[in-house]
Parts: C-alpha cells; structure tokens; sequence
C-alpha cells in the first residue's frame, strides 16, 4: 500500500492478477499478444511476457498503455470471463482516485493535473510514439526512434529530414562516465522544446545496460533529430556518440572505434561535415587522463590543424560557477580549443540532473535545469554560427594511413614466413651429422619442419551491397593485403590498397585481377616430415 494508506493503480492492478489462477493468469498474458483483442491500443510482444510473472506484467502493461492501463485490463478479464474481476477493479479503483483526492491539497492537485493535461496535449505526438519509463515529477519517457544499421554504424533517428532545412552535426568524445548519454538527451530535448515547466523528460539513449550492449556491436551511433526545427533551433540536429571509446576494452578497441568512425565519414548515407567537436569533461576533472589524451589525439588526428577553431569543452555536472580547475587542466594538457574573447578554451556549462525526482529538492535542481538551460542556449548560438568543416581531406589522409597500416601488416607476416623459412633452410645443417651414415645409405631420413599456408576462415557478413570483415587476398603471392580493417569495399578493385589497378602491398605489387575480397586468409603454418637425404639435397 502506498504512502498514507491510499492504493495506487499499479498496486491496484497487481492485487487484481494476483487474484487470477495460474491457468486465467497464462491467457491473461496471451490475450495481452492479441492484436484482435487490443486492436490500436498495440500489444505487448510474447518474449517479454514469455519468463514474466505478475509483478512484471504490472509493470509492462503500465509502460506500454499507461493511462489506459486500467481499460487494457477489464478487456482481458471480460475475454477470460472474469467478471467479478472487472466488478472488483473498477470499485478498487475508484476508491484509490478518492483516496488519493483527499490525501492531495485541492489548489496543489488542480494545478499538477493542469500542468499534466497540457504537457500531455502539447506533446501528444511524441508521448504516442514513446514507452513510460516512469510516472511522477518528472514523468520520464523512452522514444522509439527509427534504427537502421550501417555496416559499423548506426543511425538512430526521430522525425523525418526536410532537405529545405539545415542540420547541425556534434561529434562527442569522451571517456565513459564522463555523462555523454545525460547530455545526449538533453539536447534532443532542448531540441524539442522541452521546458522545466513540463515536467516531463525523453530519452533517446538508452538505458545503460542496453547501451553497454549496443557499443559492443556498433561502436558509432549517429542521432538525427528531425522535424523541430523553430521550436528551440532553426536548425535540425545530428548528434555522433562513440560509446565505445574510453570504455573498458582498451587502446586496441580505440583504434577499431577510430576506423569506424572513418566509414561513417566516407558512406554515402553517413556523415559528410561537422561543425563542432565536444571534449565531454566532468566539472570536478583535475588532470587529462593518458586514456583521455589518448582518445583526443585520435579524433583530432582525423581531421587535422583545420578543425581547432571547431573544438569545444562541454562540461558536464556543473554547478555553474566559473570551471577554473577544468580550464587549467586543459590548458596544462596543451590541447588545442577555438579561444575565447579571454583567450580561454571556449566551453559550455551542463548539470546532469534533469531527470532526476523533482519532489523533493526543487529549488536546487531548478537552478540546475537553469545552469544547464543557459549551457544549451550558448553552445545552440555557437554552433549556429560556427563554419562547418568538410570530411574530403579527411577520408583521403585516413585511406593513405589504413593503406599505410596494411602495409605494415603484410610486411609483418611476410617476415614470420621468412624466419620460418630459414629454419626449414636449418635443416641442411643435419646433413653434415653421422656424415658416414648418409653416405652409405642414401635413404638415410631426417625430419624437418616444412612451412606451407592454408586458408582459415574468419567472421565477416554481407550488409546491403557492402560486404564487412572481410579480407583481400592475393591469389598469386599468396598474401592478405588488407585484414583486418577491409569494411567498406565490396569487391578488391575498390579497396584503398589498390592504386592505377595494382595493388600497393603484396610482393609482387600484382594486378586487382589476381586478388579476392572473401571471408578468408592466409595463415602460415608448419608441420614435421620426414625426408630422405637425396630429397633434401634436391630441395636445396
């Protein structure tokens, strides 16, 4: 029961299922996959109702229907010939709205129930395509945007793009725990027009065990925000996370996120220009990590010296006072920011405290939301105002350092395959051993390690067109000539090894005709034989 005696729908609902049998209680939940039964209302999908005992089907029927949870519910019980349930729930819930009247100060309950009704007809739209996360102050929704992966990427996307109108793009970086999906929401929500006064908070990243899960097969995540433009922005908004940087999988992962990053740029339905480059930072940050430098250098080093004037410190958990720890840390790390009239890094305050529970503690986080409100407002004016820079010069430095990196790859594994050549080459040193023996016996054996290679094949799928994880191979030298790395090519001719249709990195520098693009490479291996000495003396 809650606080002061009074019922609440959820408990309300919860008694009411926990009065059905386990067989009613199993085409309860049948029903609630009934798209005849619900019809618009939608249903809930069976893998969710599947493992879900009572209080959890509460808990989804309330996130799926919210105000009309009740309603959901007298429908399935009818279907079940439940009718002393229905008869039960409409009293007990009449009796939980009174209750609730009187435990409420009338004027208080008259203007929340306003606030409510007109934050709910003024984002009736959104509110429809979205899942209640949770009620109360703020009531906080999930959106369910459009989700379409790109081969290494994602883009998730809200609204549909008006070409008649301009589009902004951020790409963040920071290391995790920095509050990159904190301050992600709340520029689509500023984006929005979202106001404290709603009391009401979207989320369009998600929560953070799905997050966690989604960086471990998409390491850039594209967020494009449609169909707002003049509510806040006269302008659309394209967000880039990359969750994976900073996390715990290490350096080698970065480099991955790195190139991820490059077939962003270089897709035809990626992303072409950028005008601002956020540092995502912590207020309480008092030194530039190895990891955080690190992370910079190699965005940074995608775009080259043109895009200082394009680089911002966003600083997160602000309490708005002047960040002096911050910007003298930044300024002893010798990173390179657009300046200031004060000749300081050109940063933005935010709090990441909008969601939180606004019942108690209201003024303190009301003057949080105005910190982060004036934050928005600055960084939207600057990056209005700011050129953007364009990604040709990009893709093409990035495609002569993975051909460089290939390169270097090839090479390495050509020396393995060498060194263990010599040691087959070794074997001639046996020979001048027991000297008398092989003379009388010219079937005399030794054994020997002899290097061969084999095909082994590696993971790699089709997407559209493109064909990811894959490598190229020639067939002639018997030699990988772009693995790992080869994503965005479908066929060799258009890998970025290839120059004047030859290919810069195997041996012989062999013709794209002599190479393929399969889930497959070279390995070298070794395996003992044994070997009479006229065989061996024929061998070398």
């Amino acid at each position: 029961m809650s606080k002061g005696g009074a019922w609440s729908v959820r408990e309300v609902l919860l008694k009411t299922l926990e009065d059905l049998g386990d067989e009613d209680f199993k085409k309860f939940k049948w029903f609630l996959q009934d798209s005849d039964i619900l019809g618009d209302l939608g249903v809930i999908p069976k893998c969710e109702l599947e493992k879900a005992d009572r209080k959890d089907t509460v808990d989804k029927i309330i996130q799926k229907y919210n105000q009309q949870s009740v309603e959901v519910v007298k429908k399935i019980l009818e279907k079940i010939n439940r009718a002393d349930l229905v008869e039960t729930l409409s009293s007990s819930f009449r009796t939980a709205e009174r209750e609730e009247a009187l435990l409420r100060p009338p004027v208080v309950k008259a203007t929340k129930d306003a606030q409510k009704n007109n934050t709910s007809l003024k984002y009736e739209n959104i509110i429809s395509k979205s899942a209640l996360i949770q009620s109360g102050s703020p009531t906080v929704y999930q959106l369910k945007p459009n989700k379409k992966k790109f081969g290494t990427w994602t883009g998730i996307t809200v609204g549909e793009k008006d070409p008649a109108k301009t589009n902004r793009t951020i790409l963040l970086v920071g290391e995790t725990g920095t509050g990159k999906s904190t301050l992600i929401n709340t520029l689509v929500n500023y984006t929005m027009g979202v106001k404290w006064e709603d009391d009401v908070w979207f989320q369009i990243v998600e929560d953070e065990k799905r997050s966690q899960s989604e960086s471990q097969t998409s390491d850039v995540i594209v967020y494009q925000i449609f169909g707002f433009e003049d509510k806040t922005l006269p302008y659309s908004l394209t967000i880039i996370d990359t969750p994976g940087y900073g996390d715990t999988r290490g350096i080698e992962h970065d480099v991955i996120v790195s190139h991820n990053l490059l077939d962003l740029f270089r897709s035809e339905d990626g992303v072409h220009e950028i005008n601002v480059v956020g540092l995502v930072l912590k207020a309480t940050e008092n030194r530039v990590s190895d990891r955080l430098r690190y992370i910079f250098d190699s965005v940074l080093s995608l775009f080259g010296k043109d895009m200082e004037m394009n680089i911002v410190a966003l600083i997160t958990y602000s309490d708005g006072r002047s960040p002096k720890n911050v910007l003298k840390t930044l300024e002893a790390a010798k990173i390179e920011f657009a300046k200031d009239k004060n000749n300081q890094p050109v940063h933005f305050l935010f709090n990441n405290c909008q969601d939180e529970d606004r019942t108690e503690d209201t003024d303190v986080l009301k003057h949080a939301a105005k910190t982060s409100t004036k934050g928005l407002r600055q960084f939207t004016d600057f990056l209005e105002k700011i050129d953007p820079q364009k990604l040709r010069r990009t893709v093409k430095v990035l495609n002569e350092r993975i051909t460089l990196t290939a390169c270097v790859q090839n090479l390495k594994e050509r020396v393995e395959f060498i060194e263990l050549k010599q040691k087959e080459q070794q074997t001639q040193g046996e020979m001048k051993t027991n000297e008398q023996e092989k003379k009388k016996n010219e079937k005399f054996t030794v054994e020997v390690d002899e290097v061969y290679k084999v095909k082994e094949p590696i993971d790699g799928w089709w997407w559209g067109l493109m064909f990811y994880e894959a490598a190229v191979c020639c067939k002639v030298c018997e030699e990988n000539c772009h693995y790992p790395g080869c994503t965005v090519a479908w066929s060799p001719g258009q890998c970025e090894v290839m120059k004047d249709g030859r290919c810069t990195v195997c041996t012989r520098k062999c013709p794209v005709s002599d190479h393929v693009k399969d889930r497959w490479i070279y390995v070298t291996k070794t395996r003992k034989v044994q070997q009479t000495q006229r065989e061996v003396k024929e061998k070398y």
